[in-house]
Protein backbone atom coordinates (compact mmCIF):
# COMPACT_ATOMS: atom_id res chain seq x y z
CA UNK A 1 0.00 0.00 0.00
CA UNK A 2 3.06 2.20 1.16
CA UNK A 3 3.88 1.93 -2.88
CA UNK A 4 0.69 2.81 -4.34
CA UNK A 5 0.39 6.18 -1.72
CA UNK A 6 4.02 7.03 -3.31
CA UNK A 7 3.01 6.82 -6.68
CA UNK A 8 -0.01 8.81 -6.21
CA UNK A 9 2.32 11.60 -5.05
CA UNK A 10 4.22 11.22 -7.49
CA UNK A 11 1.50 11.83 -9.93
CA UNK A 12 0.03 14.78 -8.12
CA UNK A 13 3.64 16.29 -7.87
CA UNK A 14 3.75 15.58 -11.91
CA UNK A 15 0.24 17.95 -12.30
CA UNK A 16 2.75 20.85 -11.36
CA UNK A 17 6.14 20.30 -13.60
CA UNK A 18 7.30 23.58 -15.31
CA UNK A 19 8.27 22.24 -18.92
CA UNK A 20 7.36 25.37 -21.44
CA UNK A 21 10.66 23.60 -23.37
CA UNK A 22 10.08 19.86 -23.83
CA UNK A 23 6.49 19.63 -22.49
CA UNK A 24 8.33 16.40 -20.71
CA UNK A 25 6.34 16.64 -17.12
CA UNK A 26 7.90 14.47 -14.19
CA UNK A 27 6.97 14.03 -10.89
CA UNK A 28 8.94 12.23 -7.82
CA UNK A 29 7.74 11.43 -4.25
CA UNK A 30 10.53 10.93 -1.76
CA UNK A 31 9.30 8.57 0.95
CA UNK A 32 12.16 9.41 4.32
CA UNK A 33 13.23 7.07 6.95
CA UNK A 34 10.54 8.89 9.12
CA UNK A 35 7.50 8.59 6.96
CA UNK A 36 7.18 11.51 5.28
CA UNK A 37 7.08 12.10 1.96
CA UNK A 38 8.98 15.19 0.01
CA UNK A 39 7.45 16.05 -3.66
CA UNK A 40 9.42 17.52 -6.59
CA UNK A 41 8.44 18.26 -9.88
CA UNK A 42 10.91 19.01 -12.78
CA UNK A 43 11.40 22.97 -13.16
CA UNK A 44 12.89 24.00 -16.67
CA UNK A 45 14.85 27.08 -17.56
CA UNK A 46 15.27 28.96 -20.83
CA UNK A 47 19.24 28.56 -20.19
CA UNK A 48 18.71 24.57 -20.28
CA UNK A 49 22.05 23.87 -18.32
CA UNK A 50 20.08 25.40 -14.95
CA UNK A 51 16.75 22.65 -15.14
CA UNK A 52 16.30 20.70 -12.35
CA UNK A 53 14.60 17.13 -12.60
CA UNK A 54 12.15 16.41 -10.30
CA UNK A 55 14.16 14.08 -8.23
CA UNK A 56 16.29 16.21 -6.87
CA UNK A 57 14.11 19.08 -6.36
CA UNK A 58 12.51 16.18 -3.89
CA UNK A 59 16.01 15.87 -2.14
CA UNK A 60 17.14 19.02 -2.17
CA UNK A 61 13.48 19.90 -0.07
CA UNK A 62 14.15 17.23 2.17
CA UNK A 63 17.71 18.27 2.54
CA UNK A 64 16.63 21.99 3.08
CA UNK A 65 14.14 20.76 6.21
CA UNK A 66 16.90 18.73 8.05
CA UNK A 67 15.96 15.16 6.47
CA UNK A 68 19.26 12.76 5.42
CA UNK A 69 17.46 9.31 5.77
CA UNK A 70 15.18 7.84 3.00
CA UNK A 71 13.76 4.56 2.28
CA UNK A 72 12.73 5.47 -1.27
CA UNK A 73 11.41 7.27 -4.43
CA UNK A 74 8.45 7.05 -6.79
CA UNK A 75 9.09 8.61 -10.15
CA UNK A 76 6.27 9.24 -12.83
CA UNK A 77 6.82 10.74 -16.22
CA UNK A 78 5.73 11.77 -19.76
CA UNK A 79 4.42 14.22 -21.98
CA UNK A 80 2.59 16.95 -20.84
CA UNK A 81 -1.21 16.06 -20.95
CA UNK A 82 -0.96 12.63 -21.66
CA UNK A 83 -0.99 9.84 -19.05
CA UNK A 84 2.57 8.57 -18.41
CA UNK A 85 3.32 5.43 -20.93
CA UNK A 86 6.23 4.22 -19.92
CA UNK A 87 8.85 4.51 -17.01
CA UNK A 88 11.01 7.60 -16.61
CA UNK A 89 13.87 6.21 -14.75
CA UNK A 90 16.33 8.94 -12.92
CA UNK A 91 18.85 10.64 -15.03
CA UNK A 92 22.71 10.19 -13.87
CA UNK A 93 22.85 13.40 -12.20
CA UNK A 94 19.69 12.15 -10.08
CA UNK A 95 21.13 8.90 -9.45
CA UNK A 96 24.54 10.49 -8.21
CA UNK A 97 22.25 12.62 -5.57
CA UNK A 98 20.82 9.04 -4.56
CA UNK A 99 23.95 7.82 -3.87
CA UNK A 100 24.85 10.75 -1.46
CA UNK A 101 22.59 10.27 0.81
CA UNK A 102 20.68 6.68 0.60
CA UNK A 103 22.37 2.80 1.03
CA UNK A 104 22.54 1.50 -2.53
CA UNK A 105 21.47 -2.11 -1.83
CA UNK A 106 18.20 -0.92 0.22
CA UNK A 107 16.89 2.36 -1.28
CA UNK A 108 14.06 1.52 -3.91
CA UNK A 109 13.12 3.35 -6.75
CA UNK A 110 9.62 2.82 -7.99
CA UNK A 111 9.34 3.71 -11.52
CA UNK A 112 5.23 4.36 -12.73
CA UNK A 113 2.98 4.41 -15.16
CA UNK A 114 0.26 4.69 -12.36
CA UNK A 115 -0.57 3.23 -8.67
CA UNK A 116 -1.27 -0.52 -10.31
CA UNK A 117 1.23 -0.04 -13.18
CA UNK A 118 5.21 0.20 -12.09
CA UNK A 119 8.39 -1.47 -11.54
CA UNK A 120 10.77 -1.36 -8.33
CA UNK A 121 14.41 -1.10 -8.54
CA UNK A 122 17.48 -0.79 -5.97
CA UNK A 123 19.62 2.56 -5.99
CA UNK A 124 22.04 -0.18 -6.73
CA UNK A 125 21.00 -1.82 -9.71
CA UNK A 126 20.53 1.67 -11.39
CA UNK A 127 23.67 2.94 -10.49
CA UNK A 128 26.66 0.09 -10.71
CA UNK A 129 29.72 0.38 -8.67
CA UNK A 130 28.59 3.83 -7.44
CA UNK A 131 30.84 6.80 -6.26
CA UNK A 132 29.56 7.79 -2.78
CA UNK A 133 30.65 9.16 0.65
CA UNK A 134 31.94 5.69 1.87
CA UNK A 135 34.26 5.58 -1.34
CA UNK A 136 35.74 9.29 -0.43
CA UNK A 137 36.03 7.69 3.41
CA UNK A 138 37.84 4.94 2.63
CA UNK A 139 40.62 6.62 0.33
CA UNK A 140 40.84 9.35 3.26
CA UNK A 141 41.82 5.52 5.62
CA UNK A 142 44.08 4.07 2.95
CA UNK A 143 45.83 7.52 2.53
CA UNK A 144 45.97 7.97 6.38
CA UNK A 145 47.82 4.40 6.60
CA UNK A 146 50.23 5.49 3.98
CA UNK A 147 51.57 8.18 5.87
Amino acid sequence: MEDRRLIRAALQARERAYSPYSHFQVGAALLAEDGRIFTGCNIENAAYSVTNCAERTAFFKAVSEGVYDFQGIAIVGGAGGQEPSGLCPPCGVCRQVMMEFCIPDRFRILLGRSEEDYQVFTLAQLLPMGFGPDDLAKAAAAESVHL
